[in-house]
C-alpha cells in the first residue's frame, strides 16, 4: 500500500499482543542517501515524555493503527549508533528547501509518499506558503545536503532541444515535379 505520510501522522501505535496503545506516530527518518524510512518517531503521552525511535523492522501492520512486534521494541534514537551518526549529519528529508541544480526553487519538502511493506520514499511534496507544489518523484534526487534536497534538472527539455536543433539544420528537401 502507498500512503503519504501527512495522512497518518498521529495515528496511534499498538502492541501485536496486548493491544495496548504506545504512543502516536510523529516524524519519519528518511536515510538520505537510498530514500528507504528507517523507523518513526513516537510521541508518547505527558508533557514532558522522551521522544523515542521505533525501527521500521518492528511494525507487522500499518492501517487503521500501527501494529509493532514488540511493545518494547522501540527507545531513544541514541540507542542505535548507526543512526544517531546519520541523523546527526543534518540531512533531513522533510523540512529541506527543494532546488534544481540549476537553481530553480520548488520550495519546502513537507510531505513524502511511501510504500508501507517496504518503506521505500517514492514521492516528494513541495510546499510554497499555503500552495502545495507538483510532486517529485525520489528518483529525480541528486542528492541531499545539510541545506537542501537538489533536484536532476530534466533531461527531457535537453532531449527536445537537441531534437529539435536536428531539425532546424536538417535541409528541406523538395518534392520532384513528374513531367508528363
Amino acid at each position: 500500500m502507498q500512503v503519504r505520510f501527512s495522512i497518518y501522522k498521529g495515528i496511534p501505535v499498538l502492541d501485536e499482543h496486548s493491544s495496548e496503545v504506545l504512543g502516536a506516530l510523529d516524524l519519519p527518518f528518511i536515510h538520505p542517501d537510498t530514500g528507504k524510512i528507517e523507523g518513526f518517531f513516537i510521541k508518547t503521552s505527558g508533557w514532558f515524555a522522551p521522544e523515542l525511535f521505533l525501527p521500521t523492522d518492528r511494525i507487522v501492520r500499518w492501517g487503521k493503527y500501527v501494529w509493532i512486534r514488540d511493545g518494547g521494541g522501540f527507545g531513544p534514537l541514541e540507542d542505535i549508533i548507526r543512526l544517531q551518526i546519520l541523523w546527526d549529519e543534518g540531512r533531513h528529508v522533510l523540512g529541506q528547501p527543494m532546488i534544481s541544480e540549476s537553481g530553480k526553487r520548488f520550495g519546502i519538502c513537507r510531505d513524502v509518499q511511501f510504500h508501507t511493506q517496504l518503506f521505500i520514499v517514492q514521492w516528494l511534496f513541495p510546499r510554497r506558503f499555503l500552495w502545495w507544489g507538483a510532486p517529485i518523484p525520489v528518483h529525480a534526487v541528486s542528492e541531499v545536503t545539510e541545506k537542501a534536497i537538489v533536484i536532476r534538472d530534466s533531461e527531457e527539455k535537453k532531449e527536445v532541444t537537441e531534437e529539435e536543433e536536428i531539425l532546424r539544420t536538417t535541409p528541406t528537401v523538395e518534392p520532384a515535379l513528374r513531367q508528363s
